[in-house]
């Protein structure tokens, strides 16, 4: 078993992914949209299924589906999928665990919310009979977030799986992930939820309501706020599940079992991105495991010999222009070719500034986290269970 070859958690800070992963039954990766964060989760979660063993999940909740195409399935959905042996066996790798993965279905996670938690079947059967149940479900305060909290929460409870690493939603979204389930209790006991269900709880509406039901009865119609108002009605009946929950949601994430790694780019926005997730993590108490900078360019950049060398080379391009002409087999005018040169020398100069400010920006970024990893650009993008082998290798070392 994983759990078995796992260091306790609360020794001494991982040097390594690797290491991080290793004594953590949940890990959260957040980032802003476009940065390789869900390649990133799936990534890591490949590498702790083969180095690790166990039984490891990727869940994704965010509504992008491109998890089934890196790990080689067809698609996947609310229910865990294996991804076959025969996919590491044909990318040349032999797992020591099992990897699993799954994407939130809204829908199908709160229909099995209800009939789990439905205080009777009477309850149950109404709230998923209701008219406004399926089109609320899906645009109604945090419902998506909050849905997916319950899913990690229930996933991680049922024992069933020896790490679970989360893809969730693009930054500011993840902080709704965060915030939704104490956000859905303080919903259930609001000022608006007790005027909505005013008219189903009593036939007397008092003078100062007056007003407001008039208004909405003449642009909503009675039955749609009679539906409203049942609909919430009912849904309070679980409250104090909803309590319950947020709290034991909130235990969870700030277990020492449980980490959160930020992915970035280095580029400036998604850098004040990570910048700002890093700082919430920090007033919420949450732990910050690892960040994981994409897209990192070369530190042979920062070569104080070859910025010699690219500085001569521009400065003398016109004679290296002149000497390599003739050399050349189909021999181009000097000029063009010195005009060729001086474009090298600069470019590299050039992208020396570049990958000074990241790594001004990465020394920045590595004092907060245990682990910092970088992940150079790759010569074409990760589309299958080898992209991800290839990219976890960068990760763990």
């Amino acid at each position: 078993m994983l759990m078995a070859a796992r260091r306790r958690a609360g020794d001494a800070p991982a040097a390594t992914l690797d290491g991080l992963l290793a004594t953590k039954e949940i890990a959260i990766t957040c980032g802003s949209g476009g940065v390789g964060k869900t390649t990133t989760a799936a990534a890591l979660a490949t590498m702790a299924a083969v180095h690790h063993g166990g039984k490891v999940l990727v869940l994704t909740v965010d509504p992008a589906k491109r998890l089934a195409n890196a790990l080689g399935l067809e698609a996947f959905g609310n229910v865990e999928t294996r991804v076959a042996p025969a996919a590491f066996a044909e990318a040349g790798v032999e797992p020591r665990g099992e990897l699993w993965a799954a994407m939130l279905d809204t829908k199908q996670s709160w229909d099995d919310l209800i009939r789990r938690h439905a205080p009777d079947a009477r309850t149950r059967d109404a709230i998923l009979a209701n008219p406004l149940y399926q089109n609320l479900m899906g645009r109604f305060v945090q419902s998506h977030d909050y849905i997916a909290m319950e899913r990690l929460y229930e996933l991680h409870a049922a024992g069933t799986y020896d790490l679970i690493v989360v893809d969730t939603p693009p930054t500011r979204n993840a902080i709704d992930f965060l915030e939704a389930p104490q956000r859905m209790a303080e919903f259930f006991s609001s000022r608006l939820l007790r005027w909505l269900t005013a008219p189903a709880r009593s036939r007397l509406v008092n003078f100062a309501s007056k007003p407001f039901y008039t208004i909405a009865d003449r642009i909503l119609g009675t039955q749609f706020l009679q539906d409203i108002a049942e609909f919430f009605m009912l849904f309070q009946s679980m409250y104090d599940g909803f309590v319950e929950r947020a709290r034991a949601v909130e235990k969870v994430l700030t277990d020492r079992r449980s980490t959160f790694i930020v992915v970035s780019t280095l580029e400036s926005a998604p850098t004040r991105e990570a910048e700002f997730f890093i700082a919430e993590l920090e007033a919420r108490k949450l732990h910050l495991g690892a960040v994981v900078l994409n897209k990192v360019l070369p530190s042979s950049l920062l070569d104080r010999a070859a910025t010699t060398v690219a500085k001569r080379f521009e400065a003398a391009a016109a004679a290296v222009a002149a000497a390599a002409a003739p050399e050349l087999a189909a021999a181009p005018d000097v000029a063009s070719l010195e005009r060729v040169l001086r474009e090298v020398g600069a470019s590299f100069l050039n992208f020396q500034v570049v990958a000074t400010r990241e790594a001004e920006t990465r020394a920045r970024l590595a004092g907060d986290p245990e682990v910092t990893a970088s992940v150079p650009y790759f010569d074409s993008d990760i589309f299958d269970l080898a992209g991800l082998l290839q990219l976890g290798d960068t990760l763990w070392r």
